[in-house]
């Protein structure tokens, strides 16, 4: 996983400045779990809670920006929700296999994915800065329910 030092000096090289806001995002990532994912609004009622005073518009604009620079991983999980996670070097990243009907989700890792999004950005000429892969299905207790109605 990324230092905090490592961090600052991606999100510099890839021309993003690092404001006191930017800075306690980083640091509220950090201190998450490994696999944890935290939605804007979860992230700013923890950032109140530790006595930050940051608005959730800023948390917004900051999120969108640093998912777009490759620093965090903007993810798409049911029902309709965006969550966030640090965007980890290349040899740790991993793809979600989520249940339609409950939200289980579940995190694995699979290097053929990222061979075959290297290779596809390449031959486009694109600078790959995340491959992921979700799954969406029904988990086996799901479809246990399901063909029980």
């Amino acid at each position: 996983m990324y230092s905090a030092n490592t961090l600052k000096a991606e999100l510099n090289a890839l021309g993003g400045r690092i404001s006191s806001q930017r800075e306690m995002i980083l640091n509220a990532f950090q201190a998450l779990p490994e696999g944890q994912h935290i939605s804007a609004a979860k992230l700013h009622q923890l950032l109140v809670k530790q006595d930050y005073s940051i608005g959730l518009p800023t948390i917004y604009r900051n999120l969108k920006l640093m998912s777009q620079m490759g620093v965090l991983r903007e993810l798409e999980l049911p029902p309709d929700r965006k969550l966030y996670e640090l965007n980890p070097p290349y040899h740790h990243r991993h793809h979600h296999l989520i249940c339609v009907k409950c939200n289980q989700t579940i995190e694995f890792k699979n290097s053929s994915i990222l061979r075959i999004g290297k290779r596809q950005a390449k031959e486009a000429g694109f600078h790959l800065l995340d491959c992921q892969l979700t799954i969406h299905a029904l988990c086996p207790s799901c479809q246990r329910s399901v063909t029980q109605s």
